[in-house]
């Protein structure tokens, strides 16, 4: 009879916790609301609601993460581990939802509670876990990985602090801390069980064993503990969920009771605070010593507890280290996870008695790198009295990789001094700066560029050495983007005319949108999709209102340039082409002129000062046009603030124009040009990074490509002068003599003087070089979007075209010519 009864308890229990339609996620929510939270009806907050829900959709996440990890213990998978500094994961509520199917259900669940899923969502922090598309790109790829069902782990850190919420203030940028943590993440599970200890600073010690010779012991080192935290990733229509884990820092010490009782309170705690700076922030600033030294160790924290966790797991199934590399791939996203090259060879030489050469070889078939810049400041060089200090063992290893690497460069290329010194892993300067992308290079069997573009400048300028040297290692995966959340949750009526259309498969197999193609002729499609259009243009139009106060026309072109703010990506051209526009505007020089809405956001680095004082002419811009009787009907100009996540996702559904406008040869890849021609912008692009692969794509004729080619920025910076451009071009001349006059900063008049000398002087991104045909081509986008018929025409074909761009393609890639993991099926028991 007990046993009935607790038989039955029990599949009630599964209904609450597994059931999938609108009544079990009512009952669940609600449990979670009385028993988790102890909050009554009455009592709960809509931030309570909210929390309530997104336990219960962990709920439904949980069994098929233990089944996920049951099925890949039992087949003995491979796993990828991807190392990353940065995640810019977005809210999770509603993306978790489409991906287990219980969307529609808890719509319903919701109105029935009185609320919408709407205003629940809305109160889920949007953690700023990274800077941009570096960030973002990592959660799009944990996305496929679990679509895809490839086991897998995403590594990194746990900032208190993320990226810093942005506030406009007197027009100028001001960061305001990210607190994202203030109400606890009902996300993620906490697993002090999987807790590693760092170390940092001490020496080495040499010893002699008399069973395995000569050892290295790292002593009289500080230590700090990493401390994991688990957040489920769920795959889109099937079973699968894999791990996000998050390293927090912990003292290893963290209260000396001693110091207390002597009254020293501070003392006490000194420990701990020290240790927990490690996980505090995001991207310390590193013109300071201390920011130096506190970024080195942020990198090597993750890794080492990364790269223990990883052989815990390993060895936990094996015995002996042979197999690693078909058990283990290590992805590394850019150079900040590079010191996991060296720190997996120190765990297999010192802690596991590995020979050296073995050790090296696995480590190199267990290694892969993904280079992201072009920028040659932004690949890693650390000093090395700093990589001294603070990793002693580490920068032995380094030396000896790198004497040994020497050796055969020189035995390839016989008296080639000059060649050694450009491809070693010290750089000979002073101080000397050991060079992470060479140490990742060297460290790996895959190198790989994110676009066509980027590996190709990758081989034949910045890295032609070492592709000379390992032409097999390299190789060009184009960045990507998930469907799921890009366009199924950011623009749901869109979604939905796209699935009455072509059918519901296009979400797992994004290709199908190609089937769009003919609706490109069909008028009375092209006006849903217009409708579609116009109904985000006014939900836009409306946030607008609320976030700057600033009341922008729906009807009016949106053209968007939305992402991080750095001289390369040129929002300063585009600021050029908003004044010359305005000047023509009131000069009657712009015949058949359709009303335009410039958006602006993105960040700008704290202690970037031309990146801020172009923020800050963009809003003074906006201040001065947007009170002009004469022109406010015909032109306006927005700086959205606090650009992130869930900003992007009322965004991008909303443009009409996607811009991007970086110097050709600067950008990798870009993703953000893949949402807006995913959600049907047409691009106003350079043929740099990815916009080359999508012009392929869509075709010339639905693009509207201007400026230099890669090669021709090249040619052309030989004896550029910027001066004599301006001179010879009247419009050019009158917008910047605008700006230097002082027009829009009158309390200042000098104020964007450094912005226009830069640009006259030397001009290292080449606006001016470019100006002439970007307001060429804005013209002819003008002229294109006053005929309605080929307007939409084009923007369906951009939708149409989009399938190479679904990273799910990328990872597919990735696991083809990369990892060789195997997929494994996830099935729930009963």
């Amino acid at each position: 009879m007990l046993k009935r009864i607790e038989s039955s308890l029990f599949e009630q229990w599964k209904t609450l916790q597994k059931g999938m339609d609108a009544d079990a996620v009512q009952l669940s929510f609600a449990n979670h609301l009385h028993y988790t939270l102890a909050k009554g009806v009455e009592r709960a907050t809509t931030h309570d609601i909210y929390t309530a829900l997104a336990l219960a959709a962990r709920d439904r996440m949980v069994e098929r993460w233990m089944a996920t990890q049951h099925r890949c213990h039992q087949v003995d998978a491979k796993r990828v581990y991807y190392l990353s500094a940065e995640y810019l994961m977005g809210r999770m509520l509603i993306n978790t939802l489409i991906n287990l199917g219980i969307y529609d259900a808890t719509v319903e669940a919701c109105q029935r509670t009185g609320t919408t899923l709407g205003q629940l969502a809305e109160e889920e922090p949007d953690p700023g876990l990274g800077n941009g598309g570096l960030g973002r790109l990592a959660a799009c790829f944990l996305d496929s990985l679990t679509a895809l069902q490839i086991p897998a782990y995403g590594y990194g850190i746990r900032y208190e602090f993320g990226i810093f919420a942005q506030g406009i203030r007197d027009n100028c940028q001001v960061e305001l801390p990210d607190n994202w943590l203030r109400d606890g993440n009902p996300w993620e599970i906490p697993r002090p069980e999987r807790s590693y200890t760092v170390k940092f600073h001490g020496r080495t010690m040499q010893t002699r064993d008399p069973h395995r010779g000569l050892k290295v012991q790292w002593v009289d080192a500080d230590e700090v503990v990493g401390m994991a935290y688990d957040t489920p990733i769920d795959g889109y229509n099937n079973e699968s969920v894999n791990t996000l884990r998050l390293w927090q820092a912990r003292a290893s010490k963290e209260f000396d009771l001693a110091y207390f009782h002597h009254g020293d309170y501070l003392r006490a705690v000194e420990e701990k605070n020290i240790s927990e700076n490690i996980s505090k922030v995001l991207y310390p600033n590193i013109d300071v010593m201390e920011g130096r030294e506190l970024r080195l160790k942020q990198q090597y924290f993750f890794v080492s507890c990364s790269l223990q966790d990883i052989l815990r797991r390993y060895i936990k199934h094996h015995n002996g280290f042979d197999a690693l590399p078909d058990k283990v791939a290590i992805q590394l996203n850019d150079t900040h996870p590079a010191l996991a090259v060296v720190e997996l060879l120190r765990l297999l030489i010192d802690e596991h008695d590995l020979p050296w050469e073995k050790a090296w070889a696995l480590t190199v078939r267990t290694c892969a790198y993904t280079n992201h810049t072009l920028l040659a400041e932004a690949l890693e060089r650390w000093s090395v009295p700093l990589f001294q200090r603070l990793l002693p063992r580490h920068l032995e290893l380094v030396y000896e990789i790198n004497r040994r690497f020497l050796r055969n460069v020189a035995m390839r290329y016989p008296g080639d001094s000059e060649r050694q010194e450009r491809m070693s892993l010290i750089e000979e300067s002073q101080p000397k700066r050991v060079r992470m992308a060479h140490l990742a290079i060297v460290g790996s069997h895959s190198v790989n560029g994110v676009s066509e573009l980027h590996t190709h400048l990758l081989r034949t300028r910045m890295l032609r050495d070492f592709d000379e040297m390992f032409p097999e290692r390299f190789n060009a995966k184009t960045n990507g983007i998930t469907p799921r959340r890009w366009l199924l949750a950011a623009n749901p009526a869109l979604a939905k005319l796209v699935s009455e259309s072509i059918g519901s498969k296009w979400p797992g197999q994004l290709q199908e949108l190609k089937k769009l193609e003919p609706f490109a002729l069909d008028v009375g499609f092209c006006d849903r999709f217009a409708g579609v259009r116009q109904q985000n243009k006014r939900q836009l139009a409306q946030l607008t209102k609320e976030l700057t106060g600033i009341v922008v026309d729906p009807t009016s072109i949106f053209d968007v340039q939305v992402k991080r703010i750095h001289e390369y990506k040129r929002q300063t051209l585009n600021a050029l082409h908003v004044i010359s526009s305005w000047l023509r505007l009131k000069q009657n020089s712009y015949p058949d002129f359709h009303p335009r809405t410039f958006f602006f956001g993105g960040k700008a680095a704290p202690d970037y000062f031309m990146a801020k004082l172009t923020i800050q002419l963009i809003c003074q811009v906006a201040e001065m046009v947007n009170q002009d009787p004469n022109t406010r009907n015909l032109l306006k100009v927005v700086f959205l603030p606090n650009y992130r996540v869930s900003l992007a996702e009322r965004v991008i559904p909303a443009a009409d124009v996607s811009e991007q406008i970086s110097t050709a040869g600067y950008e990798a890849s870009g993703t953000g040009n893949m949402k807006f021609t995913l959600n049907g912008a047409l691009t106003v692009g350079t043929l740099d990074g990815a916009n080359i692969e999508i012009r392929d794509e869509v075709g010339d004729e639905n693009i509207f490509i201007f400026g230099m080619t890669a090669d021709e920025v090249v040619s052309r910076r030989q004896g550029y002068n910027p001066r004599a451009i301006y001179e010879q071009n009247p419009l050019l001349r009158d917008t910047l003599d605008l700006i230097r006059s002082g027009f829009f900063s009158p309390e200042q008049p000098a104020m964007f003087h450094p912005l226009v000398d830069n640009l006259l002087g030397e001009d290292p991104y080449m606006n001016l070089a470019d100006f002439d045909a970007y307001v060429k081509c804005q013209e002819s986008l003008n002229l294109v979007y006053n005929q309605s018929a080929t307007w939409w025409k084009m923007a369906v074909l951009n939708v149409a075209a989009s399938g190479k761009f679904s990273s799910d393609r990328t990872i597919a890639e990735y696991n083809r010519d990369i990892w060789h993991a195997k997929p494994v099926k996830v099935l729930l028991p009963g």
